[in-house]
């Protein structure tokens, strides 16, 4: 270990080190995959196995994870997803890809979760790429252990870092898949569900906002270095993702991969209060997707063109959703601590958007949404948002207007 990761662990540290065997000289790329309660495991490593891969030494970490004293059905899945596993890894004769698993299945009660099982996971990369002596050069991807991927995916990411040199990290393209074995009822749910993710990010550029990205947790990756200097992964139990993501897009150069894919599980789940699993069982019970509605996107809009003219003034005609949103965030004091700091107009921004981030921007939203305007349906408000963007005005269903929005994620 380097002085340069000591200071990160006696700091951030979880855990000792998982893994024994030292890593390939030149590891260039880590792939992390938390994995709780999970059967489908293998479909994953066979996907990340049969991906075309770069050229330099990658790897895959599983943590397979669980609280002390889970329930006796999770503690029976987990050890028979290590049995599959360590059968796979052994029966192949000739591996492609080195796959490493972590026995995490005693996490404390309290923070045991997917934002720990990542921390334990992302960790460990960050020993390894110190000891393949490729901190300033590693990148630690996140996976699912219920996603699979285009056979692009670890060459696509490994030559965009190398063509983007300076990016602390970046959002994979991502879709849910549409049809398959499942009920029907379950491709409508996360059809409207993943209309909703997609109309949000567009939503927001379509305010202005300058850090609107994707912020799912198994179509994100970041450089080493950029890991360990903000502290890296939270223990957060849901929303994790968002959480770190937002650390790192403020620092400038963010980026975005559209030229592979990953692809979610679209099964239900009630392991996380929200997210993809829990938004799907919840449309199955009430057959809808509510979303936010573009009002509230509207006056965000007239906020943000205000932006240049608050390093002087505050305008006195903001919509009243803005003025008591403000009121609650402290806003006077805010901004002045903002202009005191500042010099010039691009310091100025770039200071005010370190305070109007992604989290503060959201909790916007949820304010107009609950006090002034309610919630829409999914493809009511996305229908909208779209004839602004594109001119588009015929009435659209969810799955015309989700193929719509993945054009418009992926600049087509």
């Amino acid at each position: 270990m380097t002085g340069r990761t000591s200071a990160y662990f006696r700091r951030f540290g979880f855990c000792e080190r998982q893994i024994s065997e030292p890593p390939a000289a030149g590891l260039s790329l880590a792939v992390v995959v938390p994995c709780f309660n999970e059967p489908d495991l293998i479909a994953s490593l066979e996907s990340l196995r049969q991906s075309e891969r770069p050229d330099s030494p990658h790897e895959v970490i599983v943590v397979v994870n669980s609280a002390a004293g889970a329930d006796a059905n999770i503690v029976d899945q987990n050890e028979a997803t290590l049995r599959e596993a360590r059968a796979w890894i052994e029966a192949q004769p000739e591996p492609k890809l080195t796959v490493h698993l972590s026995d995490a299945r005693n996490l404390p009660p309290r923070h045991a979760g997917v934002g720990l099982a990542r921390k334990i996971g992302m960790d460990e990369a960050l020993w390894r790429f110190d000891d393949a002596g490729m901190l300033d050069d590693g990148v630690i991807l996140c996976f699912d252990a219920d996603c699979t991927c285009a056979p692009n995916y670890l060459r696509a990411v490994s030559d965009h870092f190398q063509a983007h040199p300076t990016p602390p990290a970046c959002s994979i393209y991502f879709e849910h898949p549409l049809e398959g074995d499942l009920q029907p009822g379950i491709y409508e749910a996360i059809a409207a569900y993943e209309l909703h993710l997609r109309y949000y990010v567009q939503a927001l550029r379509y305010a202005g906002f300058p850090h609107a990205y994707h912020t799912i947790g198994s179509s994100m990756a970041v450089r080493a270095r950029a890991y360990m200097a903000q502290g890296g992964m939270n223990r957060r139990q849901a929303g994790e993702d968002f959480y770190f993501l937002h650390k790192l897009i403020p620092l400038g150069g963010f980026t975005e991969l559209n030229a592979t894919a990953v692809y979610p599980s679209p099964r239900p789940s009630n392991r996380v209060p929200f997210g993809t699993g829990r938004a799907v069982s919840d449309w199955l019970q009430k057959s809808g997707t509510k979303t936010y509605p573009l009002h509230a996107f509207d006056d965000l809009r007239a906020f943000l063109e205000s932006v240049p003219s608050l390093k002087s003034s505050v305008p006195q005609a903001l919509p009243e959703s803005i003025r008591t949103f403000l009121a609650e965030q402290n806003f006077e004091q805010a901004i002045a601590e903002i202009r005191n700091h500042t010099a010039t107009p691009p310091a100025f921004t770039k200071r005010f958007f370190r305070w109007f981030d992604g989290f503060r921007a959201m909790k916007f939203v949820h304010h107009a949404r609950d006090h002034f305007y309610g919630d829409e349906q999914v493809e009511v408000a996305s229908a909208k948002l779209l004839r602004h963007l594109s001119g588009i005005a015929t009435a659209r269903s969810v799955a015309e207007l989700l193929r719509a929005y993945r054009k418009l994620d992926r600049g087509v």
